[in-house]
């Protein structure tokens, strides 16, 4: 029997757009894997959910149980109220992060995942953490290229 897979998230930003980041921390059985990355220029919704997609990302067996917990709002309602398979099959038009979406639901969709929504800055341990690697990674001093975020001035123009 294989066990679950839980996994922790948080996202980051310092201002929005600004310097960002994600935590994640993926625990099964006594196996534990912590990943951060912080970005030059993004949102906190984008770490919030790339968060998601890295942890999901770094699962190898496909059609594994997987709970999410995550402080973000934006992530699980999206999923649990089904919204984002709504946005799917209107092409993501005039919706945010199309690029992470679409990267999400990929994943997503080898996997049996279900969201939980836990308060942020709670006292949950493992949240605080993914909050602190989140914040830490947007410190960096070596920070990657958010390359799919659009500043929203530019987002307007493209259709």
């Amino acid at each position: 029997m294989r066990d679950d897979i839980i996994i922790y998230t948080d996202g980051a930003s310092s201002g929005n757009p600004g310097p960002g980041g994600y935590g994640v921390v993926l625990k099964s059985g006594a196996h534990r894997l912590e990943k951060s990355e912080g970005f030059r220029l993004t949102t906190n919704n984008r770490m919030e959910l790339l968060a998601v997609i890295v942890g999901l990302e770094a699962l190898k067996k496909p059609g594994s149980n997987v709970t999410v917990y995550t402080d973000s709002k934006y992530v699980a309602d999206a999923v649990e109220k089904g919204w984002v398979f709504q946005w799917e099959s209107k092409h993501f038009k005039k919706k945010k992060n199309p690029d992470l979406w679409i990267r999400f639901l990929d994943i997503y969709r080898k996997h049996k995942v279900k969201f939980v929504w836990i308060k942020g800055h709670n006292n949950d341990p493992e949240n605080e953490l993914c909050d602190m690697m989140a914040v830490e990674a947007s410190r960096s001093r070596v920070l990657l290229e958010d390359e799919g975020y659009i500043p929203e001035a530019e987002e307007n123009d493209l259709f």
